[in-house]
């Protein structure tokens, strides 16, 4: 059992070094991959026997390198003829943030040269060590279309020469922004997974943070990476509350410690122009400075989904517009505002569009058609968890009847 756990965490913690340092080495993706993997099938036959290392990541590093080495020596001359990544010339500036084998790997995977969708299945499959199913699954389509999409990024990025660096100074603001886009998307699977039973993927989560920090690191003025970090960090404080819906949390175990900490970055985001990480952050700190429920100040709120509604034209923050709307004019003005957006097909199968209106229902007294709005949600959402409770909620409204 602690070698299983021990196993557990350094997936979670170490996955991506170990495939960053592996590929930095090779200069081939597919063979970082499949090295990093046979390192941890090695520790789960090694481990139970021989004890679980002080430092399980440079362990499996070490193995993963050393397997690299073998494959690369075995198959040398075929490839001499094969195309592979462009690596940059080592540097004697350990301390720097360039250093950063993960930093290399996620700007190689996000590269513009790639498809946003891509992008993120990649970084999704080599930084987080996501399985192709469950890649698939978020992506709603099939797991051998997906693996299929995987194996096409790899090689565009070996036949294109893409290099595994740190981009150049005057390449940084094209490219963080991809860079913050794909994160916040990692950050987004994992605070609401799109299927299995769990409320919030942890490791996801805590992958995007991780490498968002390290960007942050790298570049401690960029008002993006800023507001993005804040705003993971002042949604991933609530997570031990995120089995509720919000206005039913217990806020004293919220971590205020990360409410803190993402209110300064705030402050850095805000210094000029803001973008929608900014207002979006600035959006979760209202939420996570009011005191209960009742003190939110949704006038405040609705006025900053007006403005993120101009910044980033998406058909969830018009849904999200409406519903602050509804909290600050009641739930008559908030069902208008739900079906004013609720025709844009890119909602059509977004659950929280019907659950949207059968909150409003609720509050109106229509309690029929709320059961239905819940059960319509219920259907569309991949979460069991998320499910369940729909589920409840569509059960609370027909016994209203």
């Amino acid at each position: 059992m602690q070698v299983r756990a021990a196993l557990a965490e350094a997936h979670r913690a170490e996955w991506a070094a170990v495939v960053a340092a592996t590929a930095r080495l090779t200069g081939d993706l597919d063979l970082a991959e499949e090295c990093a993997q046979e390192a941890f099938a090695r520790a789960v036959e090694v481990w139970p026997g021989r004890g679980i290392p002080d430092r399980p990541g440079a362990w499996l590093t070490t193995v993963a390198a050393n397997r690299a080495r073998d494959v690369l020596r075995r198959d040398a001359a075929l490839r001499r003829r094969l195309p592979l990544l462009v690596r940059e010339a080592p540097t004697d500036d350990g301390a720097s943030w360039h250093s950063d084998d993960r930093l290399r790997l996620i700007f190689t995977c996000c590269h513009p040269a790639l498809a946003r969708e891509a992008q993120v299945a990649l970084t999704l499959r080599l930084v987080c060590g996501v399985s192709t199913g469950d890649i698939a699954a978020a992506f709603l389509v099939g797991e051998s279309a997906m693996a299929a999409r995987v194996t096409r990024a790899k090689r565009k990025i070996a036949t294109a020469r893409i290099p595994f660096r740190v981009p150049d100074a005057w390449e940084l603001p094209e490219r963080v922004a991809r860079v913050c886009d794909v994160l916040y998307l990692v950050f987004t699977v994992g605070h609401a997974p799109p299927s299995g039973d769990a409320v919030v993927r942890a490791d996801l989560v805590e992958e995007a943070i991780v490498l968002t920090r390290l960007l942050h690191g790298l570049l401690p003025a960029d008002r993006s990476v800023a507001g993005l970090l804040a705003l993971m960090l002042l949604i991933d404080a609530r997570r031990d509350t995120r089995d509720e819906l919000l206005a039913d949390q217990d806020r004293s175990r919220w971590d205020r410690a990360l409410i803190d900490e993402g209110i300064a970055l705030l402050s850095t985001a805000s210094a000029g122009a803001v973008d929608r990480y900014a207002i979006s952050a600035a959006i979760a700190a209202e939420h996570a400075q009011a005191p209960t429920w009742g003190d939110t100040d949704w006038a405040r709120i609705a006025d900053l989904y007006r403005l993120l509604a101009q910044a980033w034209q998406s058909p969830v923050v018009a849904l999200n517009s409406a519903v602050a709307v509804g909290m600050r004019d009641g739930p008559a003005a908030g069902l208008a505002a739900v079906e004013a957006v609720a025709d844009d097909p890119a909602l059509a199968h977004y659950p929280y569009l019907p659950a949207a209106r059968a909150a409003f229902l609720m509050d109106l007294g229509r309690w029929g058609e709320a059961a239905d709005a819940y059960a319509d949600a219920a259907l569309l959402v991949g979460s069991e968890a998320e499910r369940q409770r729909l589920r409840e909620q569509a059960a609370r409204a027909r016994s209203s009847v």
